[in-house]
């Protein structure tokens, strides 16, 4: 655990008693700070009730006795309408943060040479996250990876000579970071999301560039330019020229940067652009997305200071990720891949360009847009199996264009995608669980959905001898 260094004998209120809060509960106490908690859900006060957190009703908080607020990142801070502990704290001039600037700032305070990576972007950030820890480690490096994914940020462990941590960040938590400085920044893309919770699109954009903002002269700064709005920030950090900006695009050749052409991966950041290594053979990183995750993650090993072989060695052992094009299991010439982190069209549309001759499981509680974009993929499924909330808008979008099967429910999804992908007489069918949709309709997370799906295949492939991953 990292302690929460800044507010020795002073009251700190936290709203919020998830993963993150919960830590930084624990971590504000280890700093000294006497810490009034809270969340509006009754399960997660009983939660942490019986973990043994002291909990204060933050009806009676008296503001003036506060230095800081610190708010979970999935509460408002500014739409659709601020919590109203926002606007309390701001009425009573108390700075409302989050645990990633908690982090940052007990970083700063340690003394020890520590460094932060710190990755956004819509999508691919988890994956480009866990690639770089992976890649640190296998370079001989003290990786902590969390924030957004596994461990929270302060439930990491304290900064040593040479830790690296690698933190995913969403834009929520860089909101609630105005102190956010890493070493090295990486922006993927940007696709429109959490339109909700930012208002408009530019305004989202904005958040997550500001991922850069406090970086200076030996940061540097990672950034996609195969979207108009990364490319636009591309163009405005480089001409900041406060940190060096490394552009990373797919399919096209830069100047300077890092690029993929038919899979191979090249490096112009020096004098002369060299091949750095194949990545068409590595299966945990199949598909464009992916080449563009690993690109990032080869632009922060270079940053970093490792060695062009010693990079793509260690992509070669990367697991991948559950959840995230996962393979779970493969019989009869039938590949199951989970992909329930694909919570939106974008993301779906990854998955679709990486495989052919596919038994699409689609639907949940759909995002805004629906799934029109991904029109030009619909020539590789065979057919659709849609289950959830948006099944019945989803059959609309479909009809002429892909058969479509209504299913209901993710485990007669499953059998049916199953049954028709065997009797397929291609080398290679995939069912493939990409929803484009969140799962809050019907499970608690993409993680259960996703979980829930692999179950369901591992019992059939037991069944019929087949092999699990």
């Amino acid at each position: 655990m990292i302690a929460a260094t800044g507010f020795d004998k002073r009251n700190v209120a936290v709203l919020g008693l998830g993963k993150s809060g919960l830590a930084t509960v624990r971590a504000l106490e280890a700093g000294g700070a006497k810490v009034f908690a809270w969340d509006d859900a009754p399960a997660k006060r009983e939660e942490a009730a019986r973990a043994g957190f002291a909990l204060a009703d933050a009806s009676g908080w008296d503001w003036n006795v506060f230095s800081a607020l610190i708010l979970s990142p999935g509460i408002p801070l500014t739409h659709p309408v601020p919590h109203p502990a926002v606007l309390k704290a701001r009425a009573a001039n108390v700075e409302v943060i989050g645990d990633i600037e908690l982090f940052q700032r007990a970083v700063n305070a340690s003394g020890v040479p520590a460094h932060i990576v710190a990755v956004t972007g819509t999508n691919g950030k988890s994956t480009t996250t866990a690639l770089i820890g992976h890649m640190i480690r296998r370079c001989g490096g003290d990786a902590q990876v969390g924030g957004n994914i596994g461990r929270a940020v302060l439930d990491l462990d304290p900064p040593q000579k040479g830790t690296v941590y690698v933190v995913e960040v969403s834009s929520y938590q860089i909101d609630l970071a105005p102190g956010l400085a890493p070493d090295v920044a990486v922006l993927l893309n940007i696709t429109p999301d959490h339109i909700d919770r930012h208002g408009t699109l530019d305004h989202y954009a904005a958040v997550k560039a500001r991922i850069f903002a406090r970086q200076a002269q030996g940061d540097t700064a990672v950034i996609g330019a195969d979207d108009a709005i990364t490319m636009e920030i591309c163009t405005r950090e480089s001409a900041r020229r406060a940190e060096a900006v490394v552009p990373v695009s797919i399919g096209k050749a830069l100047s300077r940067g890092i690029y993929v052409l038919e899979g191979n991966i090249y490096d112009s950041t020096g004098t002369q652009t060299a091949k750095a290594g194949d990545l068409r053979e590595i299966k945990t990183l199949a598909g464009t997305h992916n080449w563009q995750n690993a690109a990032s993650a080869y632009a922060v090993g270079r940053a970093l200071g490792y060695q062009r072989e010693r990079i793509l060695a260690a992509f070669e052992s990367f697991p991948g990720l559950a959840h995230r094009m996962e393979i779970v299991g493969e019989a009869d010439g039938v590949r199951f891949v989970n992909d329930s982190k694909a919570t939106n069209a974008d993301a779906a549309s990854k998955a679709l360009a990486t495989y052919d001759n596919i038994y699409w499981i689609i639907g949940g509680k759909a995002k805004e847009g629906g799934i029109s974009s991904l029109e030009p993929w619909f020539a590789k499924v065979r057919r659709a199996y849609l289950i959830g909330d948006a099944a019945h808008d989803f059959a609309a979008a479909l009809k002429g264009k892909v058969e479509a099967i209504q299913c209901g429910t993710l485990d007669r999804a499953v059998e049916a995608a199953s049954r028709d992908a065997v009797a397929d007489k291609a080398d290679l069918k995939v069912v493939l669980l990409s929803p484009a949709c969140a799962s809050f309709d019907q499970f608690k997370s993409f993680e259960e959905r996703g979980d829930v799906f692999r179950a369901a295949v591992q019992e059939r492939l037991k069944a019929k001898g087949g092999a699990a991953a």
